[in-house]
């Protein structure tokens, strides 16, 4: 049966396709639990420790800062899980380096529950910028993982289909080329404004949630050429 993209149903999965749909279905299982675990840093107060005089909702409100990190890292991670399932849309082989490397990137997204709790619970204390700083530094070194990965599987059509479309894997190398630079942004700003580091690291989840519109992708290009920013 073929349905109306070409694609058989009822033809056999090659090998490629089979070692690609397990690295997917292995990162996802890790994407799943580390976007689990940042729910355990919401603690419910205590009944027998709430004072007489005070209610529960002001309680409550108090851990906004759990609330906020929460957020900005579910979202976050989310939109790592949602691109790299995009990259297997154009990634169909794999070899050692490949899974090396893919293997790193987990590595760095495990760890985001840790920098939530950080910030979570620093954001008032007066060592607020270093729990900002680790959180930002966190996600400039999965930025990192995820240009390596994708700069390794892209070059010269290494590891994508045969016929991939070179102008959307240039686009994708736009796009992620970006990643680094702004992460690095949110850690400077960690030293000077906690929120606002913390808000740079919501925002750009919000710019890698969905594919580059026209204003986006001229930024970009901007934004990569040697009269603006160069990053290369």
């Amino acid at each position: 049966m073929v349905d109306s993209a070409g694609r058989n149903w009822h033809a056999p999965m090659s090998e490629e396709a089979k070692e690609t749909g397990r690295i997917e279905a292995f990162s996802d299982g890790v994407f799943a639990i580390a976007i689990t675990l940042l729910v355990l840093d919401m603690k419910v107060p205590g009944a027998k420790d709430l004072p007489q005089d005070v209610r529960l909702i002001s309680v409550l409100g108090r851990q906004w800062p759990t609330y906020l990190a929460y957020v900005t890292s579910f979202l976050t991670i989310l939109i790592m899980c949602v691109n790299h399932h995009r990259l297997f849309q154009h990634i169909r082989r794999t070899d050692q380096v490949f899974l090396m490397l893919n293997g790193l990137l987990l590595m760095g997204v495990t760890v985001v529950p840790f920098p939530t709790g950080l910030v979570a619970e620093y954001l008032h204390h007066r060592e607020a910028r270093a729990a900002a700083g680790v959180y930002s530094g966190c996600f400039v070194v999965i930025a990192i993982f995820f240009n390596v990965l994708w700069r390794y599987a892209s070059h010269r059509g290494r590891l994508l289909v045969k016929n991939h479309n070179p102008d959307i894997v240039a686009g994708i190398t736009r796009q992620y080329r970006f990643g680094p630079v702004m992460y690095a942004v949110a850690f400077r700003a960690s030293f000077i404004r906690v929120t606002a580091s913390v808000g740079i690291c919501l925002g750009l989840a919000r710019f890698f949630a969905v594919p580059g519109s026209g204003r986006r992708s001229r930024m970009l290009e901007w934004f990569t050429q040697p009269t603006g920013l160069n990053v290369t």
